[in-house]
């Protein structure tokens, strides 16, 4: 761009009144990656709340039938065969096992409890053992 005053041609610097459109797109382009981005962490983060939030809860389940096996262990009311099934509502898709295998001492057993969840195939369970003195 050039002025004229009195007859002379005066260079004036070029100033930009703007982006242009090829940096426009470009910078849309890079926050909508790391929009996309921010997106998908954000599911990955939900599933994996979920699944810590149901293996929280089936541990709680396990110990809680684990307490009741080694109460009734000091009652004498334990009998000493696998049982399995499922937890009453609103845990009713948790189910359960118990099993048990002697020792080296014969007044010592140890007790597994399972707790499962989901599908089978997925093999999805808690389990917890413990020591039951009779």
């Amino acid at each position: 761009m050039e002025c004229k005053t009195r007859g002379e041609k005066i260079p004036t610097p070029h100033t930009s009144g703007g982006f242009t459109l090829l940096e426009v797109m470009i910078a849309m382009a890079i926050v909508s990656i790391a929009l996309v981005s921010l997106l998908a962490l954000g599911n990955r983060s939900i599933g994996v709340n979920a699944r810590l939030q149901k293996i929280t809860q089936a541990t709680l389940l396990a110990q809680e039938k684990m307490t009741d096996i080694e109460v009734r262990g000091a009652t004498g009311g334990v009998q000493l065969v696998e049982e399995e099934g499922v937890l009453p509502e609103p845990f009713a898709e948790f189910r359960w096992r118990t099993a048990y295998e002697e020792t080296p001492l014969p007044s010592v057993r140890m007790v597994t409890v399972t707790v499962a969840w989901g599908e089978e195939a997925r093999n999805e369970a808690v389990q917890i053992s413990s020591f039951l003195f009779q």
